[in-house]
């Protein structure tokens, strides 16, 4: 899969330094494509940035289009030390680093709440945003996998990393994944072998991949009982700040998501003072699957709108 870097972007994939609040510095993969105003795409939890594969050329036409993996993701490091709320953090890095104004960040599930959370804080580096079926306001982990995931010991899972037992099990791994695929599509045809491949490529031949989502997971559920607690946590933080976040939002949610179903798009568009909500036909919760016609065809009508407005 390293060839999809190369034959989707002209330099194929970069590396671009980021700063943990520590100092520590680590690196993220990253892709460019295209001339104009930029766009930054982020992908959700266990993904990374072949998820927004067939949106990338079609929005390069008219928009420089950034799309990057997150930290533990994909093809970018993996730390040890690192927390889940540094990712607000590391998006504003981004576009600083690589964007000579403002971006358009579009962004699906964690993506959305990374956006979000980032935008609340750094308001100077976002133009507009689109967030597709966000993890905004989340109640649990969305999945049995993942929280039965979570709930195993981190230095067990690392030795199982480390040790690349899953590498000479992958067809085991991918068939799995591949049952797992059904609950966030609405037809069974949709997850297709290719994919399958592609989204457990890192999982399988990138050492710390397994043990870093695995921490993704740990760290979320963490949060998420701090808000059952009314304790500090990043997801609370945002509930109470989504009315400072002005910069036009397009809000697009899957009308069969089972992850976050459609009244949570309801929700949001309610608490986003400059925000439009539109659905998506048939489309569950990986919606870059199962609804990539209909979010281009949104996403460019968004665009050019706004464009037309700020003239």
């Amino acid at each position: 899969m390293e060839n999809w870097w190369q034959t989707t972007f002209p330099e194929g994939q970069k590396m671009l330094p980021v700063q943990s609040p520590g100092g520590t510095t680590h690196y993220l993969a990253y892709g460019e494509i295209g001339t104009g105003k930029p766009i930054i795409f982020l992908h959700g939890i266990g993904s990374w940035s072949y998820s927004w594969r067939r949106l990338i050329p079609i929005l390069a036409e008219n928009y420089r289009v950034i799309a990057f993996d997150l930290t533990g993701h994909g093809f970018s490091d993996k730390p040890e030390q690192w927390k889940i709320t540094q990712l607000q953090q590391e998006l504003p890095q981004v576009i600083e680093a690589l964007c000579d104004e403002p971006a358009t960040v579009i962004a699906q599930s964690l993506g959305g709440l990374v956006s979000v959370s980032a935008a609340i804080d750094y308001s100077q580096y976002f133009d507009r945003l689109v967030l597709i079926n966000a993890a905004i306001f989340p109640q649990e982990l969305p999945s049995a996998g993942m929280r039965w995931l979570a709930g195993v010991p981190l230095h067990l899972v690392r030795g199982i990393d480390q040790s690349r037992l899953v590498k000479p099990l992958a067809p085991v791994v991918r068939e799995v994944v591949r049952y797992a695929r059904r609950d966030v599509v609405t037809a069974p045809e949709m997850v297709t072998y290719e994919d399958v491949y592609a989204l457990t490529y890192p999982f399988v031949e990138k050492s710390g991949t397994i043990a870093h989502f695995t921490q993704t997971l740990q760290q979320a559920a963490r949060e998420i009982q701090y808000l059952e607690k009314q304790q500090p946590n990043l997801i609370s933080y945002v509930h109470d700040n989504l009315e400072n976040i002005l910069c036009p939002t397009l809000i697009l949610w899957g009308d069969s998501d089972r992850w976050f179903p459609p009244r949570h798009g309801e929700k949001l568009h309610q608490s986003l003072p400059n925000s439009r909500l539109e659905f998506l036909e048939n489309c569950g919760h990986d919606a870059t699957a199962c609804a990539s016609e209909q979010i281009k065809t949104k996403v460019i009508q968004f665009l050019q709108e706004e464009a037309m407005l700020q003239a």
